[in-house]
């Protein structure tokens, strides 16, 4: 039995990492997925790989931190595919090195609009097709960096309110059976991590704070997605999913 047969998703950041792996096992589960991205190209090319193999799956350009892209994704998912019944916040952006002196107000504006204006944006819009569909869930991907510092002022920051904002909305809107998740992922290999992870140091550093002794693969977070997405999780609300290899246990 496929996990997600009849729903449709959302996800975002969707053209490579986590994102990509969670929209394809998605679809591999049977959910209709839309799948949305900045880079365009990148994410096309999988994605229609993906369909081809029959996979329902189509994807949309799109900037997070703008409401008419939002309402344009929406517009088209509800078109394709009939409803809403997940959304996955999965885009995001990690300014490797950032500190509090050299953060400008520029940059900490830029990454708080990615981490966390949107998705609150995407929640805002899509909720009330969710309410139509008398219940759903939306999962907000965070980081350890929402749980302890280290990560640079605004990586943090956004990450920290992401994760008491998946809270709120999870008391808001229990009401409507729609949950509301945070994943928080430890060291993952992505597109965007890859130089750092990639380094010996970093693999060095892994081997010795992380328990598991190794950084996480995109599938590993997907999995975590995919439980929250389904209806196995129906009592799962408010709650903080940790995927670190057991970083944070220490």
């Amino acid at each position: 039995m496929k996990r997600l047969m009849n729903k449709v998703a959302i996800v975002t950041g969707a053209a490579g990492g986590m994102g990509a792996a969670e929209a394809k096992l998605f679809a591999e589960e049977g959910a209709k997925v839309m799948a949305t991205d900045v880079q365009e190209e990148k994410l096309k090319h999988w994605v229609e790989k993906a369909k081809a193999e029959g996979l329902s799956i189509e994807w949309s350009a799109h900037d997070v931190t703008s409401e008419s892209d939002w309402q344009k994704v929406i517009d088209a998912t509800v078109s394709l595919f009939g409803g809403i019944d997940i959304l996955i916040n999965n885009a995001g952006v990690y300014p490797a090195g950032a500190t509090t002196v050299n953060t400008t107000l520029e940059q900490w504006d830029r990454i708080l609009a990615i981490n966390l204006t949107g998705p609150f944006l995407g929640a805002k819009l899509c909720i009330p097709h969710i309410q139509q569909r008398k219940g759903g869930s939306i999962v907000n991907i965070s980081s350890i960096a929402g749980i302890v510092g280290g990560n640079g002022p605004a990586y943090t920051a956004s990450k920290g309110a992401l994760r008491l904002l998946t809270k709120d909305m999870s008391v808001e809107f229990a009401k409507d059976n729609i949950r509301v998740n945070s994943i928080h992922p430890g060291g993952v290999l992505t597109p965007m991590t890859e130089a750092i992870m990639e380094a010996p140091q970093a693999q060095e550093l892994m081997k010795n704070m992380c328990p598991l002794g190794r950084i996480g693969q995109s599938m590993e977070i997907a999995y975590g997605a995919l439980y929250l997405a389904s209806d196995e999780s129906t009592y799962t609300t408010g709650a903080e999913l940790i995927i670190d290899g057991g970083l944070t246990a220490r």
